[in-house]
């Protein structure tokens, strides 16, 4: 593993940010162009996902900061640390941000919620696909120890110090497990965007598959933060897991009254993941 990629006199360039910020510009490619093709703005969707991401990030942070408030109040210079200042934050404070910030947008400028939803839903898969790669190289989002022959065993000072790695134990890869689902979640929602679908279909498949996959996973996660409930039985983002399930069921199975939407060509994915 390789938290620090290398320096640049007293700069540090960490890997975690060059694999994330790749993955979000390969996602954020594919969806600017695949817009057209859903009947969708381009440079809409290009605002909504650049402010988008901005607005996630404040507020995974601030859900941060909350979720580990005892820790915070005990010494309030940690809030203005480079470790929080590196962290990304919480994922599902990242998630609800970016739900809100995306109905927003879309009700003032005027768009339509579910085509838009619809058209992020794979790209989303891609680049957290891809980000995931760099939790793998920095050590953060680490599994719990294991005896299984896959388990990996980080060995970084670093690593240790930014995240709380455990060196020299043998863990489960869990960051590759989220970004081999993801990977697979995208193909499935390519896949399902080559047929005419009706409206909101797509995210909803997207909120199922993550559902389910985040939900399995969290079973195997070790690393602390991350809001356990009932006794440490389940994690706060099990609970979200579950919502996303139903709420991505609601979206599959309703009634839809709207006419089906187009399909998204695959060319259109082609033409954009050849660029990352």
């Amino acid at each position: 593993m390789r938290p620090v990629l290398f320096h640049l006199g007293s700069l540090t360039i960490y890997s975690y940010g060059v694999i994330g910020a790749a993955g979000f510009l390969t996602g954020l490619l594919l969806a600017y162009r695949r817009a057209p093709r859903a009947g969708l703005d381009p440079g809409k969707i290009w605002n909504l996902t650049i402010y988008g991401v901005l607005f996630s990030l404040a507020i995974s942070k601030i859900w941060l900061v909350f979720s580990a408030w005892d820790d915070y109040s005990a010494n309030p210079s940690a809030l203005l640390s480079w470790e929080t200042f590196h962290s990304a934050g919480t994922f599902y404070g990242g998630l609800l941000g970016a739900i809100a910030w995306t109905v927003a947008y879309t009700h003032f400028n005027k768009m339509p919620l579910l085509p838009v939803l619809d058209l992020m839903a794979a790209p989303v898969a891609l680049g957290h696909a891809i980000a995931r790669l760099g939790c793998f190289a920095a050590g953060c989002c680490y599994g719990k120890p294991t005896a299984l022959a896959w388990g990996v065993t980080f060995t970084s000072p670093t690593a240790e110090k930014i995240s709380g790695t455990p060196l020299g134990v043998a863990l489960h890869p869990t960051q590759l497990y989220e970004s081999a689902a993801e990977f697979l979640n995208f193909g499935l929602l390519v896949w399902l965007g080559m047929k005419r679908r009706t409206t909101g279909r797509l995210i909803g498949a997207y909120f199922i598959l993550y559902g389910v996959e985040r939900g399995t996973i969290e079973f195997f996660r070790g690393d602390p933060g991350r809001t356990l409930l009932f006794h440490d039985r389940v994690s706060l983002m099990q609970l979200v897991s579950v919502a996303l399930i139903l709420t991505g069921s609601y979206l599959w199975m309703r009634r839809h009254q709207d006419a089906p939407s187009p399909a998204i060509p695959a060319a259109g994915a082609r033409a954009a993941t050849g660029r990352s």
